[in-house]
């Protein structure tokens, strides 16, 4: 992780929380090899309290204890039968009790309503802070690591991706980068297979269907909400459905969600897609494994022309 340990970075956030601070990281020099793609957080939650560490550590999927200030993980927000409400990442901050949960796609207000639903006796506070925060994706293996705001590896494709999280008071300028848009990063996302929840994975679905076991889940920490549905998946090895990479024909894919077909027999979904620019279409489909083989050819009607190819064996 790609952290901002320092103390005077430390003082340099509280002023920006004051607003004593403004304007101070213009421009930023960066290498011609790095990509700069600029996002709006779908959440970014202040979590604070004497109990907030025990309190986080207990609802979400990752480890959290040994999490050193500015550091952050990535994990999973579950109901009680382990299925996806939400993905964010937890980043420590300054202050000794403080977090900051920060999503790309998931709802401030769907994380803060399943946290503060099992808040019983716990000293927790809970803020939404989304408007006051800005963030840029730094892609490339030259991207430096800002020395205002949250700093941490992100999921957006293959290459390297650094998240930076400033506050929004702060104009960012890069002098030598190629800034992209959200249609490539879009592509860069799909093409690498990485969901987007709750799009691709959402409260219907368990993590292992989406492939975020690996990234999403510890496995050896103590329990969470969900932990035992996740333990039964770990010791059964494998779920009916997955998260598959496809690949479509024509002149583009119908809007996701869209049924997808095997002979007569529906065996998924679509469940987003972007234009490939060597024609067609990418996308990322939810499908039964039951009756599927390397070489199945679907299409968005019973019967109807196959148009959509797999990428990914499953």
């Amino acid at each position: 992780m790609i952290g901002f340990g320092q103390h005077q970075v430390f003082k340099i956030y509280h002023l920006l929380r004051n607003k004593l601070v403004t304007d101070i990281l213009n421009p930023i020099n960066i290498s011609t090899s790095t990509s700069v793609f600029r996002w709006k957080p779908a959440a970014w939650l202040r979590v604070n309290g004497a109990d907030a560490a025990n309190f986080l550590q207990g609802q979400f999927t990752q480890e959290l204890r040994g999490l050193a200030a500015g550091e952050a993980r990535y994990g999973l927000w579950l109901s009680v039968k382990g299925k996806v409400l939400a993905d964010s990442f937890v980043c420590r901050g300054a202050e000794p009790d403080e977090f900051c949960i920060g999503s790309y796609f998931s709802p401030a207000a769907v994380i803060r309503d399943r946290l503060e639903s099992h808040i019983i006796a716990d000293d927790v506070m809970i803020e939404d802070v989304t408007d006051a925060w800005s963030g840029v994706s730094l892609l490339g293996e030259s991207a430096p690591a800002p020395l205002v705001g949250f700093s941490f590896r992100g999921r957006r494709s293959r290459e390297p991706v650094m998240e930076w999280v400033y506050p929004r008071s702060i104009t960012a300028e890069f002098a030598g980068a190629r800034e992209i848009d959200a249609v490539e990063m879009t592509r860069r996302r799909i093409e690498a297979g990485i969901p987007a929840v709750p799009v691709d994975i959402g409260p219907g679905d368990l993590p292992n269907e989406g492939g975020l076991e690996a990234d999403a889940i510890s496995f050896t920490k103590g329990c969470y909400l969900g932990q035992e549905v996740m333990a039964r998946l770990k010791s059964m090895g494998q779920v009916r459905r997955r998260l598959l990479r496809v690949h479509g024909t024509g002149a583009g894919a119908p809007a996701p969600p869209a049924p997808l077909f095997l002979g007569a027999r529906q065996v998924g979904e679509l469940r987003s897609a972007i234009d490939d620019e060597a024609g067609g279409f990418l996308g990322l489909a939810m499908l039964s494994l039951l009756h599927l083989t390397p070489e199945a050819a679907l299409a968005f009607a019973p019967d109807a022309a196959p148009v959509v190819r797999l990428i990914d064996a499953p």
